[in-house]
């Protein structure tokens, strides 16, 4: 570590010389000079292309209403690498932070002197998430996977309470293969022997993989999708929403959310809790009721909405309760898009271009090795759509330009990759927006 570096600076460099990952027999040894912090713990394990976080949002805030004590890691982060990791819903204290990041780095050291490689950038955090989350008591803990399932570093845990697997897109194809199936594949890699599995069971495919699995494993699985809720009311609060479950009568929770998508995550954390045996109707009410995940159709400011739309299928999900909003409230839209090289970037274009009633698109660069240049995107605007299209330098440049242009007769959507969602939400705290 350089002198006076921070554990920021240090966590940033880690990506330069620390590409390769370990093997998952490599970081369980880590685990093993830990201490096996894992294996006192209460884990619901969260798996899935589109829907993980708020998944886990779903399961903090109900298992906190219920009076238990939790703690989350989830990723990405859109602001503080903080984010990654909550207890009762709070972000961790930049001393809780820093003391953990003081341990793994010795850990790493340890362990690199034995011979092992460098934990990877998300290797890293997972190590401070099980470091924090052991000597804090928690009741249950709730960890997202990273890029994928099988060969993901949380998938290193050998007993969790409970696997979920949420909606499977096209994604990280060149990691977890070209079709449903094999991503599908990759994502039932989370599933253990004997433990229960719910999953998002809409997509036919992918539930046939997840069904497959699970009984070759011997786990008891509950495959939900849209026809085991109803959605009994709609405003600017949120979706009333009638849960069908193993129990009756039916539960009717509050979904605060203005993406209809959300309805689906909701249920896939309700039917958890419930394979975990935790049906504590009051206190999943209270939770869901007050659920906050950002930048998932969050309207920030009235008519705002930011969205991590950032691959097929989560576009879909995107474009479905965007064109609700807009006939729901009598409105056209406005969009602002930036994307990553690595993404299908073409496809989310045309598909926002040919289905919302767009009246301006702006695009810009994301301040990211990986972002698009502001000229491609405006091309590819310009290929599909008859609407007017500006490009932006700077994310800064773009959201203060359209937000002027604010008026009553637009939405203003915000979409694309979650590291546009950061810069932007980075953008209205500096400008006295938020």
């Amino acid at each position: 570590m350089k002198f006076n570096e921070t554990a920021e600076e240090y966590l940033g460099r880690i990506p330069m010389w620390a590409s390769k990952k370990n093997s998952l027999q490599d970081i369980r040894r880590y685990l093993e000079e830990m201490g096996e912090p894992d294996e006192n713990m209460k884990i619901f394990h969260v798996a899935g292309t589109n829907g993980k976080g708020s998944v886990c949002a779903f399961l903090q805030s109900a298992l906190q209403s219920s009076g238990f004590h939790v703690g989350t890691f989830t990723s990405p982060h859109l602001i503080d690498t903080r984010e990654r990791f909550s207890i009762d819903g709070e972000m961790v204290s930049e001393h809780t932070f820093k003391e953990s990041f003081e341990r793994v780095r010795k850990l790493s050291r340890t362990m690199t002197e034995k011979g092992f490689q460098h934990p990877s950038y998300f290797e890293f955090l997972f190590y401070m998430a099980m470091d924090m989350f052991r000597d804090l008591r928690l009741d249950y803990v709730i960890l997202e996977t990273g890029l994928g399932g099988r060969l993901d570093t949380t998938n290193v845990i050998r007993h969790p309470l409970c696997c979920v697997i949420t909606s499977i897109s096209l994604d990280h194809t060149e990691f977890l293969g070209d079709t449903i199936e094999k991503i599908a594949s990759e994502k039932a890699g989370i599933i253990k022997a004997g433990v229960p599995v719910v999953f998002d069971g809409n997509d036919g495919q992918a539930g046939l993989v997840m069904k497959k699995r699970a009984e070759e494993l011997g786990s008891p699985f509950y495959q939900v999708d849209k026809q085991d809720y109803q959605i009994t009311g709609y405003d600017d609060t949120g979706f009333q929403v009638d849960f069908c479950g193993d129990k009756e009568p039916l539960l009717k929770v509050l979904i605060p959310c203005q993406g209809e998508y959300q309805v689906m995550n909701g249920l896939l954390a309700y039917r958890a809790l419930e394979a975990a045996g935790l049906d504590r109707r009051t206190g999943i009410k209270t939770g869901f009721a007050h659920m906050h995940w950002p930048a998932r159709m969050e309207e920030v400011m009235p008519g705002v909405f930011l969205d991590g739309a950032h691959n097929p299928g989560g576009i879909e999900a995107f474009l479905e309760s965007a064109g609700g909003l807009c006939k729901s409230r009598k409105k056209r839209a406005r969009v602002l898009f930036s994307a990553v090289s690595d993404k299908d970037y073409e496809q989310m274009i045309k598909r926002i271009a040919e289905t919302l009633p767009l009246d301006l698109a702006a695009v810009t660069h994301i301040d990211s090795e990986r972002g698009l240049e502001s000229l491609t995107l405006l091309q590819k605007f310009q290929d599909v759509s008859q609407s007017q299209v500006t490009g932006f330098s700077t994310v800064e440049e773009a959201v203060l330009s359209m937000l002027e242009k604010r008026d009553s007769g637009h939405l203003l959507f915000c979409v694309g990759s979650l590291y546009l969602m950061g810069e932007i939400k980075a953008v209205l705290r500096r400008n006295g927006y938020d």
